[in-house]
C-alpha cells in the first residue's frame, strides 16, 4: 500500500536523476550539513521516512521549476495549508491528541516556522520546497490522526452536538460506530443474498 501523503498527487521525490539545467536550480545553495540535519529532522518526526540528500533535492528542484507558475505555486499551498490544519488540531482544547503526536507535529512547525532553514524561504518559489518536502515525507507520522479530526471538524460543523469536548467527542465516535455497524450489516445482508459454493449447480431438473 502506498504511504498516505497530504495530497491525493505526491511529489515525485524518487524522480529519476537529471543534471539541473535553470540557473536558479544550478545555484541552488544546499550546505552538506544543512542537508544531513534535515534528513535526521525528518526522521525524528518520521523514523520512516526515505533518505534525503542534495541530490534528490536538486532533482526535486528541477521538477518544481519545469511546472507552469500556477501549478508550481499550488503544489506548495496545497501541503501548506495542511499544515494549518495540523495547527488547529493542536490548539483546539477538545481534541486529545496523543503527547508523541503532539511532540512530532510540534516539531514540523518549528521547522516551518523558520525563515533561515535548509533553503532560506526568501528565495522565489524554491524557499518552500524544503518545508514542503517536510510536509509531504513526514506525513505518515500523523496521517490519521489529521484525517480523524479534520472528520471531527465536520462532524460538529454540520451536526452540532451538545456538550463539551468530551461530549461531543464522545457523539462523534458513536456515530461513527454506528455507521461501521450498519455498513458490517449491510454486507453480511448481501453476502447471505448469494447461494453458498457448495449449492449443486442444477438446481432443477425437468424430465
Amino acid at each position: 500500500m502506498p504511504h498516505p501523503t497530504p495530497t491525493p498527487d505526491p511529489l515525485p521525490f524518487e524522480r529519476p536523476r537529471a543534471a539541473p539545467a535553470d540557473a536558479a536550480l544550478a545555484a541552488l545553495p544546499l550546505a552538506d550539513a544543512a542537508v544531513v540535519g534535515f534528513d535526521q529532522l525528518l526522521h525524528e518526526v518520521h523514523a520512516d521516512a526515505p533518505r534525503v540528500d542534495a541530490d534528490r533535492l536538486r532533482r526535486l528542484a528541477g521538477w518544481l521549476l519545469e511546472l507552469p507558475a500556477e501549478a508550481a505555486q499550488r503544489t506548495l499551498d496545497t501541503r501548506l495549508r495542511r499544515v494549518d490544519e495540523l495547527r488547529a488540531m493542536l490548539a483546539d482544547p477538545d481534541w486529545d491528541s496523543d503527547e508523541a503526536v503532539r511532540a512530532r507535529i510540534a516539531k514540523l512547525l518549528a521547522y516551518v516556522d523558520r525563515d533561515d532553514d535548509l533553503i532560506v524561504d526568501r528565495v522565489p518559489l524554491l524557499g518552500l520546497l524544503d518545508d514542503v518536502l517536510l510536509i509531504e515525507l513526514a506525513w505518515p507520522a500523523f496521517a490519521e490522526e489529521a484525517e480523524d479530526y479534520r472528520d471531527y471538524c465536520a462532524y460538529c460543523q454540520r451536526e452540532r452536538p451538545a456538550g463539551g469536548g468530551a461530549e461531543r467527542r464522545a457523539a462523534w465516535v458513536r456515530d461513527r460506530m454506528d455507521e461501521l455497524a450498519l455498513l458490517r450489516h449491510e454486507w453480511a445482508v448481501r453476502a447471505r443474498r448469494y447461494a453458498p459454493e457448495t449449492t449443486p449447480r442444477l438446481l432443477f431438473r425437468v424430465s
